[in-house]
């Protein structure tokens, strides 16, 4: 039947499928959403089950006019959604039967093509694998291998035909497995809640992830110094050692942002607490760093420690008595086991929970006035499996179907599913374990510090690039994982989790100076940049200087490189925070109508307008990258002495698509800007702090045509909803082949020290600044490279011409 958003059925089973606790009748719910979105459910009508709290869009209106049609078939039943435009079938969920029981939930879908990415976490290549590939979702604090790793993001994009793209989004949190099939097909089997599914259309793969990210909500917007380089080891075992660190990165010339401490810094590994011994003048540090103009970030777990006497330890005192923990079938706090020994867990479903963690927070931040926060081994992590007492025997720790989790079992490496929090069991939580540790840990921080707040956490569901960032977890320090970073990177991006990175020349395990110098030119565009390593299983230190002076040389260049480049990062992270764009993006995402570019995960671009092309193995001085179709100016190193920032290497590339080898000597990532493109960089310096108050440089990649363009975002780096108040200033530039636009607002205090046009096919006789002559422009016509050396306030309009 027509409903005012869509339509309506109840469904009845024709025959009995010998499942526990089969439901023989479902209501069927279709809504017309927008243009470009359509959702159903399925769900039983006799009963509520539990469903995902998720914000997300209210049921409107049908929609007047969609790019979708829609049909539906009786026997056996099954929903068609097809593109109007092409008449491709993009679901067809009449392929397989539909299963729908109390823990069992199955339901399968035709794919128009076998090129799909997504469902995360797992360790993968950027497109999945459709010959009989099983993925499993259900958090797990798990090293990774090619099992189920620490989020769960069960949306996934398709590419179809002439580089049209659409999503679906199935949002459950229960344990579940994705298999694909290679016909191609998909078949989702999850253990609970009900089946909820968003389709996107898109057109094109962009508008999927940001109709995707209409639901689930737009990334958070990091405080400027975030986007710098962080740095930090598991063995910086004393507030000497953390200080000499950061001296030493100072002498040896390296920026840094953020200092970060491990574990250490605890007093017998217990959140909210600093040892008096080792850490005696460890508030003293922070300010310290402070006064440097540096951040710090320390890592907090969940697990509160749960075996002193009463009265000693007040995190778990206060929260035992506030009734903030996790309970057993019993009623009483679960206690698993973590670093600190016995552990209880806070469920952060509970609004006094939140309360409780925003009152550990503040009391540990007027102790030590840190500035973001680290939330790690929230999958919920345990070190026995279920808790110290293990589980109860009932259905929800043994379910009849169990997805392929590591361990075999739900509680293997967590706490037991069928323990209960404020808004249901485990069994349906768990997934969501991180997501709501960073909501609170994210409000907490805004309360405390009154500023943006900075939290990266290694659990993840739907929705957490609202709140937070995520690093990779516990990579090795290999050649292998070097390259997955890359196509992980992507995926959250994709995911709406833009602010992402892995561990810098790796955690686990030894690095090679060949091996962390190109982790780190890669490193240098991950969107999050932190080097970080074990203390047990990595001897030898990675920072930066601790390697021979060519490495050294060649890591500061990437830092340089980096700092550079911070203007048009900052301004890639507003685009995503306002617009749901992404900021770094597979190539694909840019040019959808180029096939060569969709199973391409060795490279990525940073917006519209770079590509950046790492070397990914040992003993290579030389790259292949593809290059689709226009003009590519190459950028080289940086230059610490002149207003350039960037300058220019040789080679210009005019592809028709395709690949080229490049040269990649050890000092080199090989980094290209798109035609077209106008980049605002502004000259490095050790600390973000400084190098705001430097002056700014463009460089303009004219087409073949003449023409770029390009934008700046800029307001104070930290302060709350700078964007929704209007606190900020938003630049348009606008260049022809013989002309430089800047357009609209204000920009207090920055000057524009200079130029560079890249494509600039003729020798100019003369450059204007506002109409007066720049007497000292240079030009090189082997490079067709314009320099034009200038002093213009960004507060007001300039023009810049040339003739």
């Amino acid at each position: 039947t027509a409903t005012a958003g869509g339509y309506a059925a109840l469904l009845r089973r024709c025959a009995a499928t010998f499942l526990p606790g089969d439901v023989g009748t479902l209501r069927l719910d279709v809504a017309l959403e927008t243009r470009s979105r359509l959702r159903f459910t399925l769900r039983d009508p006799a009963r509520q089950r539990y469903e995902v709290p998720l914000d997300t869009p209210p049921a409107g209106a049908r929609a007047a006019s969609t790019l979708y049609g829609l049909q539906f078939n009786e026997d056996p039943f099954g929903l068609v959604v097809y593109r109007e435009s092409t008449g491709k079938v993009l679901l067809n969920t009449t392929v397989a039967p539909l299963f729908f029981a109390d823990q069992f939930l199955q339901i399968s879908t035709s794919l128009p093509s076998h090129f799909i990415t997504g469902l995360g976490e797992h360790l993968t290549s950027l497109i999945l694998d459709t010959a009989w590939t099983k993925i499993t979702l259900w958090n797990r604090d798990m090293a990774p291998p090619q099992v189920n790793l620490y989020g769960s993001h069960p949306f996934y994009l398709v590419m179809e035909d002439g580089g049209l793209a659409h999503g679906v989004f199935l949002l459950n949190s229960n344990a579940m497995d994705v298999v694909l099939q290679p016909s191609p097909a998909l078949t989702w089997r999850t253990t609970g809640g009900i089946l909820d599914f968003y389709v996107f259309l898109g057109p094109d793969p962009k508008s999927v992830v940001r109709q995707y990210l209409d639901v689930v909500g737009y990334p958070f917007m990091p405080p400027y110094w975030g986007l710098g380089f962080h740095l930090c080891r598991w063995g910086y075992s004393s507030t000497a050692i953390t200080r000499e660190v950061v001296i030493n990165m100072t002498a040896a010339r390296f920026p840094l942002d953020v200092q970060w401490n491990d574990l250490d810094y605890m007093d017998a590994k217990r959140d909210f607490t600093f040892n008096k011994k080792t850490f005696k003048d460890y508030p003293d540090m922070v300010r310290d760093f402070h006064q440097n103009g540096l951040r710090y970030i320390m890592i907090v777990d969940p697990g509160i420690s749960s075996s002193g006497p009463p009265g000693t330890y007040k995190p778990y005192d206060d929260g035992l008595k506030r009734g903030v923990f996790i309970q057993n079938a019993t009623g009483q706090p679960l206690i698993g086991k973590v670093w600190p020994g016995p552990t209880a867990y806070p469920d952060f479903t509970n609004p006094e929970t939140r309360e409780w963690w925003y009152d550990m927070v503040k009391e540990f931040h007027d102790q030590v006035p840190f500035d973001g926060m680290w939330i790690d081994m929230n999958e919920p992590s345990n070190f026995v499996e279920g808790s110290q007492d293990g589980c109860p025997s009932n259905n929800l720790e043994d379910p009849p179907y169990v997805p392929g989790v590591f361990g075999g079992r739900l509680q293997a490496g967590t706490i037991c599913a069928s323990s209960q929090q404020y808004l249901s069991s485990h069994y349906n939580l768990h997934s969501l374990y991180g997501l709501t540790e960073a909501i609170a840990s994210h409000d907490a921080l805004v309360r405390v510090r009154g500023k943006r707040p900075f939290v990266i956490s290694r659990s993840t569901f739907a929705g957490h690039g609202r709140y937070a960032g995520h690093w990779t977890g516990d990579v090795w320090s290999d050649w292998e994982q070097l390259y997955y970073s890359i196509p992980e990177v992507l995926l959250f991006n994709l995911f709406g989790v833009p602010l992402v990175g892995a561990d810098i020349c790796g955690f686990v395990s030894d690095t090679t100076e060949e091996l962390c110098v190109r982790w780190t030119q890669l490193g240098a565009f991950y969107p999050f940049m932190r080097n970080h390593n074990d203390h047990a299983c990595s001897l030898q230190p990675q920072e930066p200087y601790a390697f021979s002076p060519a490495a050294q040389n060649a890591m500061r260049k990437a830092l340089y490189l980096r700092y550079s480049l911070l203007p048009y990062l900052y301004t890639l992270f507003h685009k995503a925070h306002s617009a749901g764009e992404t900021v770094a993006r597979p190539l694909f995402l840019e040019f959808p109508k180029d096939p060569n570019t969709w199973t391409v995960d060795h490279q990525l671009m940073w917006g519209a307008g770079l590509l950046i092309t790492p070397v990914l193995e040992a003993g290579k001085t030389k790259v292949s990258g593809y290059f689709p179709a226009g003009t590519w100016y190459s950028l080289a190193g940086v230059s610490t002495v002149s207003y350039l920032g960037l300058l220019p290497l040789d080679s210009t590339i005019h592809s028709k698509g395709q690949w080229i080898l490049l040269p990649a000597p050890l000092d080199t990532i090989n980094v290209h800007v798109r035609a077209g493109h106008i980049l605002p960089l502004q000259e490095p310096a050790f600390r973000t702090v400084e190098s705001r108050k430097k002056g700014m440089t463009l460089t303009v990649a004219l087409t073949t045509d003449g023409f770029a363009r390009g934008d700046l975002f800029w307001d104070d780096g930290e302060s709350l909803q700078t964007f929704e108040n209007g606190d900020y200033t938003q630049i348009l530039f606008l260049a022809t082949h013989v002309s430089l636009l800047r357009v609209n607002s204000q920009v207090d205090g920055l000057l524009l020290k200079a130029v560079t046009v890249l494509g600039v096919t003729s020798p100019p006789r003369q450059v204007l600044a506002n109409g007066a002559l720049v007497d000292d422009f240079s030009y090189r016509s082997d490079t067709q490279v314009l320099t034009i050396p200038v002093s213009l306030p960004m507060w007001e309009q300039f023009a810049i011409t040339w003739s």
